[in-house]
């Protein structure tokens, strides 16, 4: 049974490889997007409070609203009506495109099952919930984040965000096919407790919901960067020409990005907050106390910080935009930290999850 469990984790890892590189074509035969027209009001308002001027805008054919409006002003109401004038701007340059991407999408669906059938006979194999070390963590991070993104995928129909969900979930499964991999066995019996089982569980789904938040934040950034610098050069048709030759032009709108990490990061936080408190109940049973500082609990304290940060910024006017998506970011990074520098390079209680 852990034999057939190892053979179903190497197909899924070929599945998110190659669901990856399907992906990756079908983001390059994209369409470039323009900014939503709430968005170049925002930008174009920014230029004007920077002393740049207001010449004719570069949309003018969009019949933008003059109003004064900064990324404070957008709420979910204005997302989801600029949502819906974007949608008839959206399709691919080429016809080959959305085949390869519904390739995509089947072989992503695969690559969960297959993944789902390791784990659960990965479980049989060891007597135990196959959560004990890092390979059978990792495993089961691959698959919730998975999930998660067929789930975000099919709320709200961005697919070429799945191309930077899936360089992630690929990386992680090939780092855990090949480094991480462990026998299947018993954990130490003084760390065998439920709560072990319900802190690891919790854990690992909210960091595999907040890796697809991370990563349309971390989208959400280079397509601001990217609007910003179209519309810099919105009186020069060569730079305007130049700046939409970027692959980042295919990017979805901000509003999309924007809207897919808030709602996922709500999903996640509160299930991650119980991650926290389940945890320090299970180190109470495990070594006798709650809370020890640890590094990895230290890790795991500075992420929540982020992390409420983050949502705490998105829901205030002052701090919505890049500076929300950067907390966000950085959050992200600081679970990545925690999951591979923590566990595996610096020695703390909790180095009995590492790769032996």
């Amino acid at each position: 049974m852990a034999g057939f469990s190892d053979l179903a984790f190497q197909a899924a890892m070929a599945a998110y490889v190659v669901a990856l590189i399907c992906y990756g074509i079908e983001f390059a035969a994209r369409r470039a997007m323009d900014p939503t027209q709430l968005e170049v009001a925002s930008r174009e308002h920014r230029l004007v409070k920077a002393g740049v001027g207001a010449p004719e805008s570069l949309y003018a054919d969009r019949h933008i609203d003059d109003r004064h409006i900064d990324e404070r002003d957008i709420d979910e109401r204005d997302i989801d009506d600029e949502l819906d004038d974007d949608e008839l701007d959206e399709g691919p340059r080429t016809q080959w495109g959305p085949l390869f991407g519904r390739a995509a999408v089947v072989l992503t669906v695969i690559g969960a099952l297959v993944n789902a059938t390791s784990v659960v006979t990965r479980g049989i194999a060891a007597g135990r919930l196959p959560l004990g070390n890092m390979y059978e963590f990792t495993s089961f991070i691959c698959l919730a984040a998975t999930t998660c993104w067929l789930i975000v995928l099919a709320k709200f129909k961005e697919r070429a965000l799945g191309f930077f969900v899936m360089i992630p979930v690929a990386i992680l499964a090939f780092v855990a096919g090949t480094v991480l991999w462990i026998q299947a066995g018993p954990v130490q019996p003084s760390l065998n407790s439920y709560w072990k089982w319900i802190h690891v569980t919790t854990i690992s789904a909210s960091g595999s919901v907040l890796l697809v938040s991370g990563a349309a934040s971390a989208m959400y950034l280079l397509r601001h960067r990217f609007d910003s610098k179209l519309l810099a050069a919105r009186t020069d048709a060569t730079a305007t020409a130049r700046v939409q030759a970027s692959s980042l032009a295919r990017l979805p709108s901000l509003a999309a990005l924007d809207k897919i990490a808030y709602r996922t990061a709500i999903v996640a936080f509160p299930v991650y907050t119980f991650a926290v408190i389940a945890g320090a109940l299970w180190a109470e049973v495990a070594w006798g106390r709650y809370w020890g500082w640890d590094p990895k609990e230290t890790v795991a304290f500075v992420s929540w910080v982020f992390y409420a940060g983050y949502l705490h910024a998105r829901a205030t006017s002052g701090w919505r935009g890049a500076r929300a998506a950067w907390i966000n970011v950085v959050g992200f990074a600081a679970i990545i930290f925690n999951l591979f520098f923590v566990n595996m390079v610096i020695t703390g209680l909790h180095s009995y999850a590492g790769v032996g």
